[in-house]
């Protein structure tokens, strides 16, 4: 695939930030409102108790408790934002190193080059040995080829010339690999289908960042292995952690929840 113009879009993407930076302060002000009108209804309560029968005060720090676990709550929440806008700038920095890199990505669409003598290729992976049925389409839909094609066990390169089903060359673009493959015993055999190129260009208003390759655009997570190799353990390193703060939030939010649905059994 020939690659010869790069470009990025450096718009920065700030919308996620702000919006949970204002939830952060929203929930913030909340509690702070809520924590205020319970302090008046204790000091009323305890102005007017019964001394023969004094209020239980028990409840009352375990109130406080709740209060306290929310605020906690809201303030780990609000870190773990920062944490996740910090993971998503280092997206963004290793999506810039991989422009003018090979990259092989999970995806099945490839770029067809008659002017470099540069046919479409994909890389197909199959657990055991088994036959396939072949569907190449271009960008608007259009069937180009059709065909079988035997694979065996493991990964293998497929390659289009780009000579169609009844003799007619294509033209140049973009083109889009379908793929069932049956085993000896008829039974449906899983096929994964990956392609290659060289990176272009990078959207970095995206989250995560979408790499160009071919004309298509790939997710940075799409990466399955790059020729510069000192970038691949980074790129894996990088998806690890998002997915384990993405995790982390989550967990956050839920037990923020349960304490909101406790306390608001006082309000």
């Amino acid at each position: 695939m020939s690659i010869t113009s790069t470009a990025i879009n450096t718009t920065s993407n700030s919308t996620g930030s702000v919006s949970n930076s204002s939830s952060g302060s929203s929930a913030s002000q909340q509690l702070a409102g809520n924590f205020d009108t319970f302090l008046q209804l204790l000091t009323t309560q305890l102005q007017n108790q019964d001394p023969l029968s004094p209020l239980d005060t028990n409840s009352f720090t375990q109130e406080l408790v709740e209060f306290a676990s929310v605020e906690q709550q809201i303030n780990t929440n609000t870190n773990m934002q920062t944490l996740i806008s910090l993971q998503q700038t280092g997206a963004t920095t290793s999506a810039l190193q991989l422009v003018g890199s090979t990259v092989t990505l999970s995806g099945n669409s490839a770029t067809l080059s008659n002017a470099t003598n540069s046919p479409a290729t994909w890389s197909l992976t199959v657990p055991n040995p088994a036959t396939a049925n072949v569907t190449i389409t271009n960008s608007s839909g259009q069937t180009a080829y059709t065909g079988t094609v035997s694979l065996n066990a493991g990964t293998q390169s497929y390659t289009w010339n780009g000579q169609g089903t009844n003799g007619t060359t294509w033209p140049d673009g973009t083109y889009t690999l379908s793929i069932t493959a049956t085993g000896a015993n008829g039974q449906s055999v899983p096929v994964s289908t990956q392609v290659q190129g060289v990176v272009s260009g990078v959207d970095m208003t995206q989250t995560p960042p979408t790499l160009t390759v071919g004309g298509s655009s790939y997710p940075i997570t799409a990466v399955q292995s790059i020729n510069n190799g000192s970038l691949t353990s980074g790129i894996s390193s990088l998806n690890s952690s998002i997915s384990s703060l993405n995790s982390s939030l989550n967990s956050s939010i839920s037990s923020l929840n349960s304490v909101i649905g406790t306390l608001s059994k006082y309000l």
